[in-house]
Formats: structure tokens, sequence, C-alpha cells
């Protein structure tokens, strides 16, 4: 049984963008579907669930479109409630009924994204941001939440010009992505046991081991 009383396993990923999050999260999520995952205490196969904030639903895909791809000024307080909007939706709808089915949840992103975001990159009160996202989903918070740190340097050349969808929070100046790398290590460095902190250039094969190692720590935990 996890943190949160529920027989499930809850697992986020965090970081910059061009960390390779996504990838990271699809290769757990097939590891831990797949014939080489530990499983379950009692040898019972597991049910893995992949999710990801924002959009990860139907109204989620609306409120990402929003706050992301909408050209213009969106105030500061008004986007953090769009995201606890979308986060409380997404908890209520898809994280809470798999992880009381008993599933692992493996997600792009969640309540840390928006602390780092919202609360260090667009200078509100952290604090608040917070206690909004545990608000929204009844105090849900992941059993592991891996931060893949990278450079914002580094971001930007992985993530290059290309021809992209508009993003409005990649067009921030004034040090953003710093502002947000540094919130996030400062998260991790307060809750050590909930946080598995690697260096985003590692290699994937050498990142997808650490983490497969961690999260078979946790594996005889579902349903116990």
């Amino acid at each position: 049984m996890d943190a949160n009383g529920l027989p499930g396993l809850f697992i986020t990923f965090e970081g910059g963008d061009g960390s390779g999050k996504s990838t990271q999260s699809r290769r757990l999520a097939d590891w831990l579907s797949g014939p080489e995952a530990p499983g379950r205490a009692g040898g019972e196969p597991l049910e893995v669930v992949r999710a990801r904030e924002p959009g990860g639903t139907e109204l989620g895909l609306e409120i990402r479109h929003l706050v992301q791809h909408r050209r213009g000024h969106v105030a500061p307080r008004a986007e953090a409630l769009l995201y606890a909007a979308d986060r409380a939706h997404h908890a209520a709808t898809v994280v809470r009924p798999a992880l009381a089915r008993g599933a692992v949840v493996v997600q792009d992103r969640y309540l840390d994204s928006s602390v780092a975001y919202q609360g260090a990159g667009r200078e509100l009160d952290a604090d608040e941001v917070r206690r909004l996202s545990l608000w929204a989903t009844e105090g849900l918070l992941p059993d592991l939440t891996i931060l893949l740190d990278l450079d914002p340097e580094v971001s930007r050349e992985r993530l290059g010009a290309g021809d992209r969808v508009y993003d409005r929070l990649e067009e921030e100046g004034d040090g953003f992505p710093e502002r947000v790398r540094a919130k996030y290590l400062e998260l991790a460095a307060a809750e050590p046991a909930r946080f598995l902190v690697l260096d985003a250039t590692r290699a994937p094969d050498d990142l997808a081991a650490v983490i497969r190692a961690r999260v078979s720590e946790l594996l005889p935990t579902l349903g116990a």
C-alpha cells in the first residue's frame, strides 16, 4: 500500500524540457509491463497506467492548449489555477482509480512542475502553489519522483529551433529556466526519500537501469 493509503504505486517524472522525461517514463512503463519486471508480491502481473500532465484527459487537453499554446498574456495566478483544475480532474478520474485497483501509475509531470514553473519561474509563492495542488488532488503525493536534472543550455541545444508547435512557456527569458531548475533541486533536497535525482546527460540505458533498480525496491509494497 502506498503513502496515500491506496494499494497501487504512483511514480512521477520531472525535469525541464528536453531532459528525457517522456523517453524514460515510456521505458519504465514498457519494462514494468514486460516479462522481465519483478512483478508484485505473489508473482501476479502488473497493471501499468501511463499518464501525463497537463493533457492527460479530454478536459486536460483543452486546458493544455489554453495554457501552453495560446498566444498572449495569461496572468500567473490564472495559469496556476488552470493547471490545478487539470490536476484535480486528472487525479480524480485517472490516477486515484488506477491506484485503487493496485496499478502502477507512471506519469510525466505532476504537482512539482507547478511548484517549479509557477512558484519559481513565475515568482508566485511556491508554498501557495503547492497547497493549491494538494487541495485539488486531496493530498495525493507520488511514492517516487524521478527528477532528470539538465542544464538549461543543454536543454536549448537538445530542443533546437526546428519546426515546433508554439509553446508560450518556452518564450520566457530573464533566467526562467534557471529558476525552474534551481527550484526542482530545492524540492528534491527537501524530500530526499521521495526524489531520485539523476543527471539527464547520462546515457539513456544507464538512466533506465538506475530507475529500474529504484522502482524494484518499491514493488514489494504493492497491495501490502
